[in-house]
């Protein structure tokens, strides 16, 4: 069963990778080499990748479809900040840009009146002009090919797509005449009312440690990556982490006490693990314990503050997928967010088994969810699983399929599978 292929995975790489590795191999830039993930386990996917090669019959699925995404991306990009025509407020087009997606002009829009406003919200109704806006797809599309095409090249050695994922890592990051200031302060704006949110930050949190992760796996020896483009990448890391930790945007995000301060978590743990920061890194897992799960999860395993949305079933899964990423963080940091229990009695896992009945179709999801979509809590489920979670474990062969299909076993750390937007 897939399960039982994933823990066995993490429990007998270290031993295997030890018996294999010459002594004299480096450990950061050997091709094959253990990566330093911050979110994915850098053993695991060590040994997933001898289990590859080897043609174990279990990867071949996964491998294919991760090499078809791969494929579909190599003619696709690099992607820019400056692709937009639309600039900043500030003048400088390198500023990212994105506009709130549940908010809606309630006026025709005239030449007076160019955006129709004022403007309404509308929660889980997203306002499809926000896509005039390119920033905000164009970081997604960069997203989701630079972190399939880095893990095809890592499996299957093919140069093209680790020369693919630097081009568009260097365009976006560090090329100055292409890359972005590190920096949101324009993120989720409202039209005639503000111009920009510390809520925008998810747009980067939801998704950017898969760019983290990338670069480290990039980190061993691909070709197309360079040392001048992994400097760059770090110190667009590091300023990126100062603007979150020292500006209001920041402080407005970390302040958020649901899924939008569990995801700023996450993003800035991940980012001062990446830059050598770990003991604030450490700290900032810890800290969780009592500022998100104490505050989010009941003892029933609900998260009242998600169950209070429109789209609930949809953001439950989402802050567990912030959440169980956080604890993948923490095991790389001696912390153990998975275990851990609330005053009330709450729990990571169990509120993972909260979800699994609507997931699984053995019951119906009750409560506000304009756009039920059962698969969603695919990902986060495993993720239990790979824990030891009994109800997580006998779940996982009744989950629905999901579009794009599930290559789990080469990427095990839970993504947003579902469209909808944040």
């Amino acid at each position: 069963m897939r399960f039982r292929v994933a823990a066995s995975l993490a429990a007998v790489a270290a031993t295997v990778l030890a018996l294999l590795a010459p002594a004299s191999a480096s450990a950061t830039s050997a091709p094959g080499a253990v990566p330093k993930t911050v979110v994915l386990d850098g053993n695991r996917l060590a040994l997933t990748r001898l289990l590859t090669k080897a043609g174990v019959p279990a990867l071949r699925s996964e491998l294919k479809t991760l090499t078809t995404a791969a494929d579909g991306y190599l003619t696709q990009g690099p992607w820019s900040v400056m692709d937009k025509p639309q600039t900043a407020p500030s003048g400088d087009k390198h500023d990212y840009i994105s506009e709130a997606p549940y908010w809606w002009p309630t006026q025709p829009l005239t030449a007076s009146n160019p955006w129709g406003c004022p403007y309404v919200q509308k929660d889980g109704v997203r306002n499809p002009a926000i896509d005039t806006i390119t920033d905000h797809a164009e970081r997604g599309q960069l997203f989701n090919a630079v972190y399939d095409l880095t893990l095809a090249w890592y499996y299957t050695g093919k140069p093209a797509y680790a020369q693919r994922a630097a081009l568009d890592l260097r365009t976006w990051f560090v090329d100055p005449a292409t890359r972005m200031n590190p920096s949101l302060n324009y993120t989720q704006f409202i039209p005639c009312k503000v111009d920009g949110r510390g809520i925008g930050i998810i747009d980067f949190s939801q998704q950017f440690t898969d760019v983290l992760d990338a670069a480290a796996i990039l980190d061993t020896g691909a070709p197309g990556w360079t040392s001048a483009d992994r400097t760059g990448l770090t110190t667009w890391d590091s300023q990126f982490l100062t603007w979150m930790q020292t500006t209001k945007n920041g402080a407005d995000e970390a302040a958020a006490t649901n899924n939008h301060g569990s995801f700023f978590d996450m993003q800035e743990a991940a980012l001062a693990l990446a830059t050598g920061q770990k003991s604030l890194a450490k700290t900032i897992v810890q800290t969780a314990e009592t500022k998100r799960l104490d505050v989010q999860l009941a003892a029933d395993g609900s998260q009242p503050l998600e169950l209070a949305r429109t789209t609930s079933y949809h953001y439950s899964n989402f802050n567990l997928l912030a959440l169980t990423r956080l604890a993948q963080i923490g095991q790389h940091l001696g912390v153990d967010l998975w275990h851990y229990r609330t005053p009330s009695g709450g729990n990571l896992l169990k509120s993972v088994d909260f979800m699994v009945p609507a997931a699984t179709g053995a019951a119906a999801w009750t409560y506000p969810e304009l756009n039920f979509q059962a698969f969603s809590a695919n990902d986060v489920i495993r993720a239990a699983a790979d824990q030891g979670d009994l109800t997580a474990i006998r779940a996982v062969p009744e989950l629905s399929a999901q579009p794009g299909g599930d290559i789990w076993l080469l990427r095990p750390a839970a993504e947003q599978l579902d469209p909808i937007g944040s």
